[in-house]
């Protein structure tokens, strides 16, 4: 799902930058409840931005516990354009409040744990959302890539040429 959605802002031309978070896959360090997982997010924009325009459009996307920590980050970055969540995981974790930026919610409707009237709640409190609900999809997509990309590629080109 997340090489997806990197391949769809590839084609679309935006910079993509995918990481895994400490103690995931190959990386070093241990999973830290959240908190090392936002400076992990933090320190992989810093490198991104290293390589961008100073002043272009920047967007953040993140899936499942990387869209908890994308949501938590993203309410401290003044200079983020857009807010891209796939399945986040509403029925575990709080998402509070997400900043007024061109956020995309998506979710499917065999998703534990993102419940659709939960997805849908946290809409109606997020002005700029747009939701996009994938009819059949579990929480991981299995044979739902290609819906799920197209509501990628189109929350890119609302945002990136700006």
């Amino acid at each position: 799902m997340v090489v997806r959605a990197a391949e769809v802002a590839r084609e679309e031309g935006v910079g993509t930058l995918r990481f895994n978070f400490r103690g995931v896959g190959g990386s070093t360090g241990v999973h830290a409840r959240g908190e090392g997982e936002q400076e992990d997010l933090r320190a992989a924009m810093a490198l991104l931005r290293s390589h961008l325009a100073p002043d272009g459009p920047f967007g953040l996307l993140g899936y499942s516990f990387g869209a908890w920590i994308t949501a938590c980050v993203a309410g401290s970055e003044s200079t983020l354009t857009a807010l891209g969540l796939i399945a986040p995981p509403l029925a575990m974790l709080d998402f509070g409040t997400l900043p007024a930026l061109g956020v995309l919610l998506v979710a499917g409707t065999r998703d534990a744990y993102c419940p659709v009237p939960a997805l849908e709640e946290v809409a109606g409190r997020t002005k700029a959302a747009r939701v996009v609900i994938v009819q059949g999809a579990d929480h991981f997509f299995f044979g739902k890539l290609f819906p799920v990309g197209e509501a990628v590629r189109d929350w890119v080109r609302g945002w990136a040429a700006r």
